[in-house]
């Protein structure tokens, strides 16, 4: 029986394949960065046909390095960039448009006139999402109503929808399976969480096609199988999450009350809920985790749009260091108790802010600021931006005791201990941060009889670090007012 598996991590500014084995272990990985595109201001796009050609190629290298042929592949797991849109030719398999990206605020109006016209009710009952940019239903409109023709060749079934793992899967089986999991059909803004299904009367709202829609199947299911041309060999992709929800899995955060947090392009803070979708108060995501055997599990989310991406920023934009690891030096450097804070609103703010005019700014400069004090402060507010989404969480009657932390930024042991510090939780580092592959692995691996249950993921789970706080409750209290100081200070609501 063939014993490994292959994730595919398609993210915001890369795509990454990882083969991994049986113990879930990683044993070969490529990845591939590309292009981001900012037409107009908090405007973002991607190419597709990018993402496309970097996932196959990364694939291929994945494999060549694991000295692993495709026919050694038990099964493919899918992960992908959430709410990402991509609209399609279903004859020809060409975008129609650049796909429209998570992060982008082009569709604001729309959502602040939806929102003043009463609607937000409906959504919030039915989805589990507030009216946002951030979500795919005012994306897919968008399109429609600004590519000559799409709307009526859509109203005509000849055009797809899909969020970017139905459009790798689309693409990997050489258009045989236009199909999504119900993760990522949950942050469309189109999916009824509570029947599991695509609901008309939010179609109607955002004049969304129901012609455009993908199936929606279970996040370890038949996808379909990959066109021989593509690996060498037909192999079987068995199983889709969003990169969060697969965040959730490769945590082995089964049981309700178990939460992770994610530090990549952006950061998301997620706590399992069990079979109750459980409303938040506090302006906080109702959410899928998974859904395995037809038998939905729920979540509460809170999304950060800008985590690593401040890094990025302040390596690209501003040029203040040229590697993501300085960052750390500096840190050290100037310490905790740092008077300068960066708020990275560069496309808005997300949960529990949402507030899509919002945009970046720096406070706290004098005349000794330097480079090491801004530069702290862009990890800083990632951990500031966590603390917002623990207060929520917290306020929602929600019970957050310790995290599991992964993505890029988790293995930065002073982010780590500062962020542990302000939330006063304790934090756990896994020894595989890579965790949302690994999550798409599982869930391949479940479909296809590699792993036998969640029981036996969760004792796969292994922690590599515990971070306990450490800091004095004043300081705490001080550093974090300074935070929401500053917040105040870059909203417009």
């Amino acid at each position: 029986m063939s014993r490994y598996l292959l994730a595919i991590d398609q993210g915001t500014t890369s795509s990454r394949a990882i083969v991994f084995d049986a113990r879930g272990t990683q044993v070969a990985v490529a990845q591939q960065e590309f292009h981001q595109y900012f037409p107009r201001d908090g405007w973002v796009e991607h190419d597709a046909v990018e993402i496309w050609d970097s996932t196959l190629a990364v694939c291929r290298e994945a494999l060549e390095k694991a000295g692993v042929q495709a026919s050694d592949l038990a099964g493919i797991g899918i992960t992908n960039q959430r709410e990402t849109t991509v609209v399609w030719d279903r004859e020809t398999g060409e975008p129609i448009h650049h796909a429209i990206v998570w992060q982008d605020r082009r569709t604001a109006s729309l959502c602040t006139k939806l929102k003043s016209d009463g609607h937000e009710a409906l959504v919030v009952e039915r989805t589990g999402l507030l009216i946002d940019p951030y979500f795919s239903a005012t994306k897919v409109a968008w399109l429609l109503d600004n590519v000559e023709g799409a709307r009526k060749r859509a109203e005509a079934g000849e055009l797809a929808f899909g969020t970017v793992d139905t459009w790798l899967l689309w693409n990997l089986t050489n258009g045989q399976s236009h199909y999504t999991d119900a993760t990522n059909a949950s942050r469309t803004a189109l999916f009824n969480i509570h029947n599991q299904d695509w609901d008309d009367d939010l179609l109607a709202l955002f004049r969304v096609p129901k012609a455009l829609l993908p199936e929606v199947l279970d996040c370890a299911d038949e996808y379909g199988d990959t066109h021989a041309d593509w690996l060498g060999a037909p192999v079987k992709v068995a199983g889709i999450a969003g990169d969060q929800h697969a965040a959730l899995i490769g945590q082995a955060c089964f049981e309700p009350g178990m939460a992770k947090s994610t530090y990549g392009t952006g950061c998301f803070l997620m706590l399992n809920t069990g079979d109750q979708a459980l409303r938040s108060e506090n302006r906080l995501l109702t959410t899928m985790a998974y859904r395995l055997n037809g038998k939905p599990c729920y979540a509460i989310e809170g999304s950060i749009f800008v985590a690593g991406a401040a890094m990025q920023w302040l390596r690209d934009g501003l040029r203040l260091i040229t590697h993501a690891s300085e960052s750390a030096g500096h840190a050290e450097t100037v310490g905790v108790d740092n008077p300068v804070y960066l708020v990275p609103a560069f496309t808005g703010l997300g949960a529990p802010h949402w507030d899509p005019n919002a945009r970046g700014a720096i406070l706290g400069l004098t005349r000794d600021t330097g480079i090491a004090e801004i530069v702290t402060a862009g990890l800083q507010s990632v951990c500031y931006q966590t603390k917002d989404l623990v207060r929520a969480i917290r306020n929602d009657g929600a019970r957050l005791e310790s995290i599991r932390v992964d993505g890029g930024m988790a293995v930065n042991d002073w982010v780590m201990q500062f962020l542990c510090d302000i939330l006063n939780v304790t934090v756990d580092r896994p020894k595989v941060t890579e965790t949302t592959a690994l999550g798409a692995a599982y869930l391949a691996g479940l479909q296809t009889g590699v792993f036998e249950s969640l029981e036996q993921i969760s004792d796969m789970w292994e922690c590599e670090r515990q971070f306990r706080p450490d800091m004095k409750p004043a300081l705490r209290e001080s550093l974090y007012a300074g935070w929401l100081d500053a917040v105040e200070r870059v909203c417009n609501n």
